[in-house]
């Protein structure tokens, strides 16, 4: 554990005018509050706050970050409060304390909502201030350096399971990838301890019969760049357990197929240099082909810059290098810590790309899963490059669409996207970019997002905002369609309600407002006697069983909702607008839209039956057709020609059965309505080619 004067010696050996006297009040309030108080390894408490200060000191920060590091503790574990904090030490102070602090006051929640939460007020403090960001994470790597003196297996799985999905990929983004790493390696202990002794015994087994090799290929690298004239750094590292292991998994290799399990930095004087560099190594090795990264000229969303080639070396083995200047290096390693703008009195970094986009996420997502699954998403996937036609480069991704690129120029772009030019050429929304594609969005104020969006946009953002935008439409189909079926309830009561009698029935029903009541009706979260009941208590007739024996006055309409949000079109009947059509109403779920004689009604008694009809304006819909067709050239042709000239869109077409002369397609059409479909029949029937054609 640091002494105090050693903290002090410290700072000021980077930092000549930092606070000393801040420091020490800091350094023996924390002692004094935390008192007797024992860690789980038998350490007196107060050695945690003091280490993860010592922590921060290697990343050369401020005096007031290093005081939030020694008071993080202070609110959550002892009798001290925010404004004890901010007299003694300052506002500044004590704003970041408190944003700290209460990213660790969730610990009683279940694990996903404990775990959401926190990721959201991380978030929050992060948009306010970077330096919650740096103390939270120097204070879970303290945490998982003595991780291992927790007696409970589980409490030390969810918390290197929750290091690995959250705080390693949020140091990785901010650059920091010393934390990351760490983080990592002392998760994986935890969470693969079989995994993690076997790679640790086959690296040390490796190095024993291979004596020191890692040095001796960094020297004859720092050596050969050396005799051409250059002023580098060499230095080597074979690669950690956890990262190994994940290589392994990803390729489905074992441990003895691994060529590149060392790692070189080679660190030069300048831009130029590193380019020099790298033509000099490519000179000398053979580069092995799709393993060169040039992010010196495409920086990664965190402003690492560095180039990565992976050679054959002389001793036969495939070796990754590094190569990148002395200010790329530093920013390396301490990311965004290396940015100073907070002591010039300027906003910090915080508001990178990346962190605009999970902010935007945390704003959209819904629940727990769904915000852990967004941002887990934003943070954790090897990355692409693709740029729009005027130049401007996004990173996403690998295996992101134009769905996912058009999020990233803007949301309004996303919502409105029609299609996309991937160089030059159109193509689908579900379309996989690849790196260095240029992308145009085609857009339509018309257009909005689709549910089958979600089946290939990766991005947290994207899928947020679709997600989002669904939410809200399907609220107000709901509500529309509510309000129908509301007012077809209310037409069979014997007197007319006014408002009051509206609002007593709402809070007879335990109902927040009205939208709440018309939701609850179109999702039979509260059945009809229920409500003709709460608006006029005793009207409604006794019942057999779930049956009503006052019947539906009138047909309730459906034109204007989108199928799959307020309601679904059932698939085994397929109705379309012009067809006599009936619904089933289940506790919250959409309305299921069958046709009138669908034989699946039967099955449908545990549903409420309601009278359905299409508005004037009601067009378009999927018929299936059933068509036996004579096995003979050109027959099928026949078939696609009527479609064609009746102007229908063949959806979707198989194979039914093949017998002797003859075989059965089952064909879906995108048609207008059911006169339309029963043209199409008509003029099916009338080819030679055609012996029988139905509706299915």
């Amino acid at each position: 554990m640091l002494r105090q004067y050693e903290l002090v010696e410290r700072v000021r050996g980077y930092d000549p005018d930092a606070d000393e006297a801040l420091i020490n009040r800091a350094y023996v309030f924390s002692v004094a509050r935390h008192g007797s108080q024992k860690r789980a390894s038998g350490d007196p408490y107060f050695s945690h706050p003091i280490e993860v200060a010592g922590i921060l000191t290697d990343l050369f920060l401020d005096d007031k970050t290093i005081v939030t590091a020694l008071l993080h503790d202070t609110i959550e574990d002892t009798l001290t409060t925010t404004e004890e904090i901010q007299k003694l030490f300052g506002e500044d102070v004590a704003r970041l304390v408190d944003g700290v602090t209460k990213l660790s006051k969730i610990e009683a929640q279940t694990e996903n909502e404990r775990a959401a939460e926190n990721l959201r007020k991380f978030l929050l403090a992060m948009s306010d201030d970077i330096r919650v960001l740096l103390v939270k994470l120097a204070d879970r790597l303290h945490n998982m350096r003595t991780l291992h003196h927790i007696k409970n297996p589980e409490k030390r799985r969810r918390i290197a399971r929750e290091t690995m999905d959250i705080y390693a990929p949020l140091a990785e983004r901010i650059g920091m990838y010393d934390f990351m790493r760490e983080m990592q390696l002392l998760a994986f202990e935890q969470l693969e301890p079989e995994a993690h002794e076997s790679v640790t015994k086959r690296l040390a087994l490796l190095k024993e019969g291979g004596g020191d090799k890692v040095a001796r290929i960094a020297s004859g690298l720092q050596l050969m760049l050396g005799q051409a004239g250059m002023h580098v750094t060499v230095s080597g590292r074979e690669k950690h357990p956890y990262s190994i292991w994940r290589k392994m998994q990803e390729r489905h290799i074992s441990f003895e197929q691994l060529s590149d399990i060392m790692a070189f930095r080679v660190v030069t004087d300048s831009t130029d240099d590193c380019y020099r560099a790298l033509g000099l190594i490519h000179q000398r090795y053979k580069m092995v082909p799709g393993r060169f990264k040039d992010y010196i000229s495409t920086p990664k969303r965190n402003g690492y810059r560095s180039l990565h080639t992976t050679v054959i070396h002389e001793e036969n083995a495939r070796v990754e290098i590094q190569i990148r200047s002395e200010r790329m290096h530093r920013d390396s390693e301490f990311g965004l810590a290396a940015h100073w703008a907070y002591k010039e009195g300027t906003s910090p970094d915080g508001q990178a790309g990346w962190l605009r986009d999970l902010i935007e996420i945390l704003e959209q997502s819904h629940d727990a899963d769904e915000l852990l699954e967004h941002t887990r998403m934003a943070m954790y996937q090897d990355r692409i490059f693709a740029f729009t036609p005027k130049g401007v480069l996004h990173q996403l991704p690998k295996g992101s669409t134009p769905v996912d690129f058009a999020y990233a120029v803007h949301t309004t772009l996303g919502n409105q996207a029609v299609g996309a030019k991937i160089n030059g050429r159109v193509m689908p929304l579900r379309t996989p970019l690849e790196n260095g594609d240029q992308v145009e969005i085609l857009k339509s104020d018309a257009q909005e997002p689709q549910p089958g969006w979600l089946a290939f946009a990766i991005t947290g953002k994207a899928r947020a905002a679709i997600r989002r935008f669904i939410r809200q439409k399907q609220r107000g189909e709901t509500i529309t369609l509510g309000e129908k079926l509301y007012a077809e309830i209310v037409s069979r009561l014997p007197v007319e309600i006014g408002d009051k009698a509206e609002k007593a029935a709402i809070k007879r029903l335990k109902l927040e407002d009205k939208a709440a009541l018309l939701i609850a009706v179109a999702t039979r979260r509260v059945s009809d006697e229920e409500v003709l009941n709460a608006l006029v208590p005793g009207s409604v007739e006794e019942t057999v069983g779930n049956r009503r024996k006052k019947a539906q006055s009138h047909a309730v309409p459906i034109t204007g909702l989108t199928p799959g949000i307020a309601f679904t079109l059932s698939e085994c009947c397929h109705p379309v607008p012009g067809d006599r059509i009936v619904g089933l109403r289940r506790p919250g779920e959409p309305i299921e839209v069958h046709t009138i004689d669908c034989l699946a009604l039967e099955t449908g008694q545990d549903a409420d039956w309601v009278d359905l009809s299409w508005d004037s304006q009601a067009k378009g819909g999927t018929a299936r057709l059933q068509v036996i067709v004579k096995n003979q050239p050109g027959s099928l042709a026949t078939v696609a020609n009527i479609f064609g000239v009746n102007r229908a869109n063949i959806l979707n077409l198989q194979l039914a059965n093949r017998e002797g002369p003859f075989h059965t397609d089952i064909i879906d059409l995108e048609v207008e309505d059911a006169s339309h479909v029963a043209r199409i029949i008509s003029a099916l029937r009338a080819v030679d080619a055609v012996v029988q054609a139905e509706r299915v």
